[in-house]
């Protein structure tokens, strides 16, 4: 066994104790949460390494290598883009993912809708949320405009709707953040937002503690991200 996988099942091993424990700490069962490990950077054989180990599903930040990736590993891996969606891209994102995390604009979401009815398919969303919609460049939906977000997107039959998904800024303290959006989202009361992508290698605990329903796990299990070519 070589020394990369040992060290990428320790880590894997340490996150599941760490998810389990907050869980516990929580009151919730650990299946109510699904570990997207985030592979974007790393080699297509460190996936492989987690396939081996049991993960299923994997995160994603750029079309490129989720395409690439994507298409090493077995069926039954469940690809999640994470990303920030390009106009240009979205045909391949299609392609090769299974839910994308990061809807944020109505053009977008018309292009998805398009290529996904003249296909026959519809795909799985989450709407990002942001909690500083000063910084545009983020992107994301701001709280009190996702009622309108929501319904604007009605129509487009062939987006499947299933939750939320946000990055807190660095001065928001986790807790915190992760609750108010929770909390919020719980008063609409819409039927389509059941799932809660919150919570990375620095705070997925809390994202747990609030409610998340996905975690996003990158560095902790893979260690840091190499430099980019």
């Amino acid at each position: 066994m070589n020394e990369r996988r040992i060290e990428i099942e320790s880590n894997l091993l340490d996150v599941e104790n760490r998810i389990k424990s907050a869980a516990e700490s929580a009151g919730r069962n650990r299946d109510e949460i699904t570990l997207v490990a985030v592979t974007k950077y790393f080699p297509v054989s460190d996936a492989l390494i987690l396939y081996e180990n049991g993960v299923r599903n994997f995160g994603e930040n750029r079309d490129d290598e989720g395409s690439q990736k994507s298409n090493q590993l077995r069926a039954d891996a469940i690809w999640h883009f994470q990303g920030q969606i390009q106009g240009r891209k979205i045909p391949s994102i299609i392609s090769w993912a299974d839910q994308i995390h990061s809807l944020d604009s109505l053009d977008h979401a018309l292009k998805f809708n398009r290529i996904l009815q003249a296909a026959g398919e519809s795909r799985r969303f989450m709407i990002q949320l942001s909690l500083e919609p000063s910084r545009e460049d983020r992107g994301g939906i701001a709280l009190h405009d996702l009622p309108k977000f929501l319904d604007s997107l009605l129509p487009l039959t062939q987006l499947e709707i299933r939750g939320v998904m946000a990055v807190l800024p660095i001065e928001i303290e986790p807790s915190a953040g992760f609750a108010e959006i929770v909390s919020y989202v719980k008063s609409l009361s819409h039927p389509h937002l059941q799932e809660y992508s919150l919570g990375m290698s620095n705070d997925f605990e809390d994202a747990i503690c609030a409610g998340a329903t996905h975690i996003r796990v990158g560095s902790s299990i893979l260690g840091s991200r190499p430099a980019l070519a």
